[in-house]
Order: C-alpha cells, then sequence, then structure tokens
C-alpha cells in the first residue's frame, strides 16, 4: 500500500502556484547587468542623460517620409543620441509615464517594466496600460508600484499588461490617445512593440507635437521574429533569443528522435512570417538535413516544383548513403517569397475583394473554384490547381481584417510534405526520368535505385511559434529588456520625444542608444495605397551567418551531424549566450558570452 504524503508535502505543492515554483523563485533573485552609464559615483541605478552622436539615421524616401513627420524629423534632426551618466545633472522629479505592451508576446516584456521603474527612481511614477493600443484608447491605465515590479522580475509573458493589435489610424482614435493621456497627466509614454506597434509611436509622437501635447513618445523593439533590426545600432530586437533557444531545443530532440527510430522526416515550420532569421538561427543551432530560407527562394525566384526537387534530391542521396530520416525547417512565410505563389496570392486579393460576396453565396468549395479560376492569369490558375483542396480552401476563405491570405496559418509543412510523397512516388514508378546521367538526374547504381524504390517515407508535421513566445527570458532577453526600460524611462525623462530605444556592443559592455523612429519608417505601395511602416529586417544572403550557414548546409544534408544545444540555462555553459546571427553579423569574437556591465541584485524600491 502506497505510502500518504506527509502534510508538508502537500503545502510545498500548494505553494508553487502563482508564479512560485522553485525555478521561479530562484530565478526572480538573478542578479543582471547594468551598463556603467545608469550607475551613479555611489553604485545607485540613475537614469542616464543623453548627447547627440555624428550619426544620423534616415530610411529611403527620406524627403517624403519628411513631409509625414515634418515635426519630429525637425526636432531630432535624424541625428542617434548616445547615453552617458547623468553625473552632477539634477535629478527629475514628478514626471508620470505611462506603458504598454503592442502586438505578440515575447520573452523579457517584464523586465522592460522593471527597467523603466529602475530609471523613475522612485521620483516619478509609472502607469500601466492595459491591452495594449485598445487600453490606451479606452483610457484604463493603473499605478503600477514597486511590489508589482518584484513580482514579475525575469519572468516571461505579457499578461501583467496584456497586449492587443488594434493600430491606431483614424483621426477619433488619435483623439481619443490625447484624451487619456491628458486625463492621466501622463509625461512620456512608452511602447513595446514591433514594426507595426513602432510605426505607431512613431505617429503619435508627430501627433501630439501637431497638437502641443506635452508627452514624450518612446518605442522599444520587439519581436521573436528577430525582424525589427538597424545593423549595429540595433543588432536584434528582444524575445529572439528566447524564442530560437526554445525551438533549437526541440528541433534537436527532433532530430535525435529521427535518429533514434530511423525512419522519420520531421518537417518543422517556424514562426517568422517575413524574415527567416529565426529558421537561420535554428539552423545554425541544431544543423538539421535540409533548411529552406524565404529570402533565397526570392533571390533565386524558385518555383514551388523547384523547392520539392531540391527537398527531394537530398532524401534521394541520403537514401543513397543509408539515412532515410532528418529533419527539414521552413520558414513560416515561405508562401509569400515563392514568386508564383507570390502572384497568386496578389491575384486572389484582388479578385476576393472584387468579388466576396459572390464567392461567399456559392455553396461547395468546387463552386467556388469553377468562379475563380476563370479569374486569374493562366500561370495562377494552374498554380492553385496544383495545390490541395484544403490549402485552396484556405487561401480563398480565410481572410484577415483587410481581406487578404492569412498566410500564417497557411500549413505549409503539410503542402511540402504531400508533395515530396508525390514527387518520390513517381520516382519510383519511373527511375528512367529522374536517375542517370545529365541535367538534374540523379547518379545512383542499379541497387542504389531498388533500394529507393524500396523507401517508405514516414513524415510528422510541426509548427513551432507559440511556444517561444512567454517563456521566462534567458539570461541575455532579461539583461537585454532592463536595459531597454532603464534607457526609455531616461528618455523621457530627458525630455526626448519620437525614438527607439536601443542597445548595441553586446560584447563589450553595452552601449545605449536612441534611433529617431522618423528614420526607420519608409513608405510602400500596398494594395494601391501608399503605407509608411517601418522597414522589416531580412536575411541578407552576403551576411556572415547566411555565409555560414550556406558553407555548411551541403555537409549537414550528406551526414547526421545534428546538434542540440538542450534547453535554456540560467546557470551553466549556455547561460549567457548571445543569438548566434548577431555574433557573426556583428563581428563579435566569441558567442560565448555576452557583457552588458556589472551585474548586480535588482531591488525596485
Amino acid at each position: 500500500m502506497a505510502q500518504e504524503p506527509s502534510n508538508d508535502l502537500f503545502s510545498k505543492v500548494t505553494k508553487t502556484a502563482g508564479k512560485h515554483s522553485p525555478l521561479e523563485e530562484a530565478i526572480r533573485k538573478l542578479p543582471l547587468p547594468v551598463t556603467s552609464v545608469f550607475l551613479g559615483k555611489d553604485g545607485k541605478i540613475r537614469p542616464a542623460v543623453f548627447r547627440e552622436t555624428g550619426m544620423t539615421l534616415v530610411c529611403k524616401g527620406h524627403e517624403r517620409i519628411a513631409e509625414v513627420f515634418p515635426k519630429t524629423i525637425a526636432k531630432s534632426r535624424s541625428i542617434i543620441l548616445e547615453a552617458i551618466p547623468r553625473g552632477e545633472a539634477a535629478p527629475v522629479r514628478g514626471k508620470r509615464v505611462g506603458v504598454l505592451f503592442s502586438g505578440g508576446p515575447a520573452a523579457g516584456g517584464h523586465n522592460v517594466l522593471a527597467g523603466l521603474s529602475a530609471a523613475l527612481n522612485g521620483d516619478n511614477e509609472l502607469f500601466g496600460i492595459r491591452k495594449g493600443p485598445k487600453g490606451l484608447i479606452n483610457a484604463d491605465v493603473f499605478q503600477i508600484r514597486p511590489h508589482d515590479i518584484q513580482t514579475i522580475l525575469n519572468l516571461g509573458g505579457f499578461d501583467f499588461l496584456g497586449t492587443d493589435r488594434t493600430k491606431i489610424k483614424t483621426p477619433e482614435q488619435f483623439e481619443k490617445v490625447k484624451e487619456t493621456v491628458l486625463k492621466n497627466k501622463l509625461d512620456g509614454l512608452v511602447i513595446v512593440g514591433g514594426d507595426d506597434s513602432n510605426t505607431n509611436a512613431a505617429f503619435i509622437a508627430e501627433y501630439f507635437e501637431t497638437e502641443g501635447v506635452n508627452c514624450c513618445v518612446i518605442g522599444i523593439p520587439k519581436t521573436i521574429d528577430g525582424d525589427m533590426a538597424a545593423g549595429n545600432y540595433l543588432p536584434i530586437s528582444f524575445g529572439f533569443d528566447t524564442a530560437t533557444k526554445i525551438f533549437s531545443e526541440l528541433v534537436g530532440n527532433l532530430n535525435q528522435d529521427a535518429a533514434s527510430a530511423v525512419k522519420y522526416y520531421h518537417v518543422v515550420k517556424l514562426m517568422g512570417r517575413t524574415a527567416s532569421k529565426i529558421t537561420l538561427e535554428v539552423a545554425l543551432q541544431t544543423k538539421p538535413a535540409v533548411t529552406l530560407i524565404s529570402e533565397e527562394i526570392a533571390e533565386k525566384d524558385m518555383s514551388l516544383g523547384q523547392i520539392v526537387d531540391y527537398i527531394v534530391h537530398i532524401i534521394t542521396e541520403r537514401r543513397k548513403i543509408g539515412i532515410n530520416h532528418g529533419v527539414i525547417l521552413v520558414p513560416e512565410g515561405l508562401v509569400e517569397f515563392i514568386p508564383e505563389m507570390k502572384r497568386l496570392i496578389g491575384e486572389l486579393n484582388t479578385v476576393l475583394a472584387e468579388y466576396e460576396k459572390d464567392v461567399k453565396d456559392l455553396p461547395t468549395l468546387q463552386n467556388k473554384q469553377e468562379f475563380i479560376y476563370p479569374h486569374l492569369s493562366p500561370p495562377s490558375a494552374q498554380v492553385m490547381a496544383s495545390l490541395p483542396d484544403e490549402i485552396q480552401e484556405m487561401l480563398i476563405l480565410d481572410r484577415d481584417d483587410h481581406g487578404n491570405v492569412k498566410v500564417s496559418q497557411i500549413e505549409t509543412e503539410k503542402l511540402l510534405i504531400e508533395k515530396i510523397r508525390y514527387r518520390i512516388s513517381e520516382m519510383k514508378r519511373h527511375p528512367d526520368k529522374f536517375f542517370g546521367e545529365g541535367g538534374d538526374r540523379i547518379e545512383a547504381t542499379a541497387q542504389q535505385i531498388a533500394d529507393f524504390q524500396k523507401l517508405s517515407l514516414s513524415t510528422q508535421s510541426h509548427f513551432l511559434g507559440y511556444e517561444g513566445r512567454s517563456s521566462k527570458p534567458t539570461r541575455f532577453d532579461a539583461a537585454f529588456t532592463f536595459l531597454l526600460g532603464l534607457t526609455a524611462g531616461s528618455l523621457v525623462l530627458a525630455g526626448k520625444t519620437g525614438y527607439m530605444a536601443a542597445v548595441t556592443n553586446f560584447d563589450k559592455g553595452g552601449r545605449i542608444l536612441a534611433l529617431p523612429l522618423a528614420g526607420l519608417v519608409t513608405s510602400e505601395m500596398r494594395k494601391g495605397k501608399e503605407e509608411f511602416v517601418i522597414e522589416k529586417s531580412l536575411v541578407k544572403l552576403d551576411s556572415p551567418s547566411f555565409t555560414v550557414f550556406a558553407e555548411n548546409r551541403e555537409r549537414w544534408a550528406m551526414q547526421d551531424l545534428f546538434s542540440s544545444p538542450g534547453a535554456i540555462q540560467y546557470w551553466g555553459p549556455t547561460s549567457r549566450q548571445i543569438p548566434l546571427i548577431v555574433a557573426l553579423d556583428q563581428g563579435y569574437a566569441d558567442f560565448g558570452t555576452f557583457n552588458l556591465g556589472e551585474e548586480r541584485e535588482i531591488k525596485i524600491d
């Protein structure tokens, strides 16, 4: 008979509720590095002040951007600012600063709040805005107390404030934002988000300047995709390191599973709709059999058929040497980078915008297909017809609020599996068309062809995305976000507006910068209409990180050379690791240890 657990054990289990697991209790106490500009002579944390650098930040089409943001550009003169120690400057008191999260979660958001609170230093007040931009419009504001910060320090998620994806665009929305700021007497507004959210921050800053609202607006770069970056000024956004380490652990496990079961090809779609930076980082960490990079697909003008041929060729070559397993990494936004798919999606957007009701009223998928096909160009109709019905249905029916295809929900991994299966089946039936000499044929002996024909392809599909957004932050992201919060708080206290907080030199003690938001904005034509957006940072095919990948992928494809970085460490050999693509592209000497200043226990008073 099993022994009853002691009352003491019951009590211990009960006490772990509400984010009090042994790990959560321990990581709350982890020290954080503080860059020297934020330290006073007494060693205490102090807000920094800022000086102009000799560097400017302007995006393409600057003349047009200057027409849209005349006041903030005139004020900043597009000059990048650098933080320096406060020295003997008098402390700033009595400021009220609001902060909100916008867009999808990313690990480290709570440490932004901790950094803000530390910068305000008890002399000023911090206010949270619940549920993101929607809460800003609805004036859902509350005061954040030091005790609140201490309970969420180093913990993941955005749950303390919540978030949403509302875009502030209309005059009525801007007026509501102004009302919220005036009603709550806010001197500063900090917006934590990605490219859309920081574009909103740029517009709000310009609006306040135009309306004479004395409230500084500061953006903080957040996105696990890593597509919000500005070269050496801002190597990466926060959340990327945590997400890619989580995905790398899982992909490492799948690599090991494939080699252990000796039969599966795991096809893994990784979050990152526009940039393939997550996929590239995970590939560098885990060395899978096949990795697709969207930017390369677009550069080489590869069709869906050519992509399938590339994957099948690797599967076949591995089979020739007795390997019938592996992992295939696919970026979430791949279909938008395949030229023929991009054209098809564009044409569908146009057709469905014009005939939305007609298509909606048709009872079956076949009826919808018969209606839509004649409205497409012949090449696009042919591509559409080659897709499985479930993918076609997704393209036709699953639209966002703007009438566009929800590309992230297209099961690209399953589409590729189906196409790969068909191609391998075709090769088995007609080996004379695929094996032999010349062209794209695969060289193989009669025995190797016979072995290939016996091939049974077992596949598993996965989509990794949400698993990486709300984890407890890595040591890197915890430190990075705390410094971003300190930077944003210091900018508000210094009376600066229309800037994005930035940290660089992750290997040399950290350098704190403020980037003019308008300098990151560019003009694009979307659906025939001019839109102003912060330009996304994509994988550069001439970057050191991509070069290292490109030079090694064939070796990884032809041998089982996979590796697994394992779980996120808060203590141990990988606990202070910098993202590989950052270390490579920034020219660091090593990726093993970040250096962002002197470590100290954080107490928010």
